[in-house]
């Protein structure tokens, strides 16, 4: 059996999904350029690990698209003072990238073996800290946070988790709408957070923030 070469397949990743969707900006294309994607996925996944779809983890998680991963970081705009709250760490794909850019992240993953997973993934980023709890409660140790990232679709943005952004902080999140899940960004302004839509782009619902079920009589 022929082993995949992973470095074109980064390559092509970067020059058919990310480039001719617009996520051009240089560190967001050299971080993900570098970064062995496959590392952060199960072994017998890591064939599919650039394909334009999100790769199941476990735990009823995923590993986002490529592309929502590039387009979220561009939304983001991370400053190399930022305090930051990664929900939904996973193995720890979005936190390595983040990693050499801001001063201090939060990575919140509620599954044990998800999170060793990113512990492991993480070890060499002093200013990455992976913690356990539930995802739609956020982190409140560290806060307040200048920018909070949701790295999956939400129906809505907890008030717990909004609470937790500081004055002037920014969010990013995936929102669920119907059938489709749109990327979102917003500032908090006097004690409000709203999320305002920026792109249509797949990204896989958290477990927690799923939209309630309406009562059929």
């Amino acid at each position: 059996m022929v082993s995949p070469d992973f470095v074109t397949m980064r390559r092509a990743m970067i020059d058919s999904q990310l480039r001719t969707s617009g996520v051009t900006e240089p560190w967001i294309i050299a971080a993900m350029g570098s970064l062995a994607r496959e590392v952060f996925v199960p072994a017998d996944r890591s064939a599919t690990a650039y394909m334009d779809r999100a790769i199941p983890l476990a735990r009823a998680r995923a590993l986002n698209p490529p592309l929502a991963c590039g387009l979220m970081l561009g939304a983001a705009q991370v400053k190399a003072d930022d305090n930051i709250l990664l929900i939904g760490a996973g193995t720890g794909y979005l936190a390595h990238l983040l990693g050499g850019r801001a001063a201090a992240i939060t990575a919140l993953e509620q599954s044990s073996e998800l999170a060793d997973r990113a512990r492991a993934n993480l070890k060499t980023f002093a200013n990455v800290r992976v913690v356990e709890g539930a995802l739609n409660e956020g982190s409140q140790a560290g806060a307040p946070y200048s920018l909070i990232i949701i790295d999956g679709a939400i129906a809505a943005l907890p008030d717990a988790i909004a609470a937790q952004v500081g004055e002037g902080g920014r969010v990013v999140a995936g929102l669920i709408d119907g059938a489709v899940s749109r990327l979102a960004a917003g500032y908090k302004r006097g004690g409000a957070v709203v999320l305002r839509p920026i792109a249509d782009c797949e990204i896989a619902t958290l477990p927690g923030f799923e939209p309630a079920k309406e009562f059929v009589f």
